[in-house]
């Protein structure tokens, strides 16, 4: 009898019954592992701001606000629910010199595309996740453009956009791989 029940919960099989309930610090783990998204992209955000003295360091926050969204969006999405995104969204503004909306518009549109392509997106290869991706932030990086230009009410030259969208789409690489490693420690907390 213990053995069938050991298989049904590796199966992740549930029957009926009173169950024990989680210890603080059991409780205080799992709300850590679903806050990790939100917290580390807020971090990197203000990390970003600081007057590091790196060249097109705006265009560098944006890029990992993309790159970043679009990844737990797509991995880990009860981590990053739309209300997460936002909050993301009106920290990179109020950091940013945009008007304020850019950032939350596009990391909204962006979380909301990789939650509908999920089911498809997240069984493939990196390469194709990274392909859309780069096309995502590619026009990401144009909406951007555009919305900045509208609320400013100036034609303004679509350089920073791109710019945002190429470096979003060539940091990807770099950043998945810890945000790889950080979403197999989240997932399994024995294997890290």
């Amino acid at each position: 009898m213990d053995d069938r029940r050991i298989d049904e919960a590796s199966r992740g099989i549930r029957r009926p019954g009173i169950r024990p309930r989680p210890s603080l610090w059991r409780r205080l783990d799992m709300s850590a592992r679903r806050g990790f998204p939100f917290t580390s992209t807020a971090i990197l955000l203000l990390l970003l701001a600081a007057p590091l003295g790196l060249d097109a360091q705006a265009a560098l926050q944006g890029a990992v606000a993309l790159a970043c969204v679009f990844f737990w969006s797509l991995y880990r999405p009860a981590s990053m629910p739309p209300l997460a995104v936002f909050l993301l969204g009106v920290l990179a503004d109020l950091l940013s010199d945009a008007p304020l909306g850019v950032a939350v518009l596009t990391l909204l549109l962006m979380h909301g595309i990789a939650m509908r392509s999920r089911r498809h997106l997240a069984r493939q290869g990196f390469l194709t996740v990274w392909l859309v991706f780069a096309t995502l932030a590619l026009t990401a990086g144009l909406l951007q453009w555009l919305l900045t230009a509208a609320l400013t009410f100036r034609l303004l030259p679509p350089g920073p956009g791109l710019f945002i969208g190429i470096l979003a789409a060539g940091l990807y690489p770099l950043l998945a791989v810890p945000l790889i490693r950080a979403h197999q420690t989240l997932a399994e907390p024995d294997h890290a």
